[in-house]
């Protein structure tokens, strides 16, 4: 008997052919579980793919959200990101899914996201696929790299293109600060970038600071169209 990662809840097995021939994973999660965790669908913002569906209309400049449209008026930014796309809306529930998986070390819910995240990466062409590293000191406090866990899991081989210089954490820093960042990665790689499209990856987007950031760095060495994906939006 399997039990849903999630909530620990015993699960029936699900019988099928492509299941008896080994065709098809079995699901780690309840269907409940699944349920919450939301996925985000239809209109989004062209740019970091932001639900439309839960934005005041205030807040979206035509196919574009307001943060999106600063961050292409400022002259340093304009079209450092091409595009963010997201699994999820950043709802209490993955919150804590999320905190559970990168801070409290429970390395085996990077699974509950495999098979959303494989099969959503396959819309995308890319040369590289970069996990967003973490500092020496993150990594020797967390004991692995998260985005660089999602990447191997979804059965996909990271390329490491980029070193993070140590910095507080982004979660302590005020919506200005973030975007204020000094630059906080290194170029770490003898790849030639040029006219290579990259796709980024890592756990939550929130304000575009640290895949804008990344972006930047790849893009000033030559790389002509930087993607990133995340779990959450």
């Amino acid at each position: 008997m399997n039990h849903c990662l999630l909530c620990h809840a015993e699960m029936e097995p699900v019988l099928s052919w492509q299941s008896l021939f080994g065709k098809k994973e079995s699901p780690n999660i309840c269907g409940e579980c699944k349920g919450n965790l939301a996925a985000i669908t239809g209109e989004v913002c062209e740019i970091c793919g932001r639900p439309f569906a839960f934005l005041e209309s205030e807040y979206r400049s035509e196919n574009m959200c307001l943060d999106c449209r600063r961050w292409e008026e400022d002259g340093n930014w304009s079209g450092t990101l091409d595009q963010n796309r997201s699994l999820y809306r950043y709802t209490d529930y993955i919150k804590n899914v999320i905190a559970k998986f990168k801070f409290r070390g429970d390395y085996i819910l990077v699974s509950v996201f495999a098979a959303d995240l494989r099969q959503a990466l396959q819309d995308f062409q890319y040369d590289y696929i970069v996990p967003i590293p973490l500092s020496e000191e993150r990594l020797f406090e967390r004991g692995f790299n998260q985005a660089e866990a999602l990447i191997t899991t979804a059965g996909f081989n990271p390329i490491h293109l980029l070193s993070r210089i140590h910095t507080e954490k982004q979660s302590k820093k005020s919506r200005p600060e973030r975007i204020h960042l000094q630059q906080v990665f290194k170029l770490e790689t003898e790849l030639n970038l040029n006219s290579k499209t990259i796709l980024l990856i890592d756990d939550i987007y929130t304000t575009g600071s640290t895949l804008r950031h990344a972006a930047k760095i790849l893009k000033d060495n030559g790389a002509a169209k930087v993607y990133s994906f995340t779990l959450a939006r």
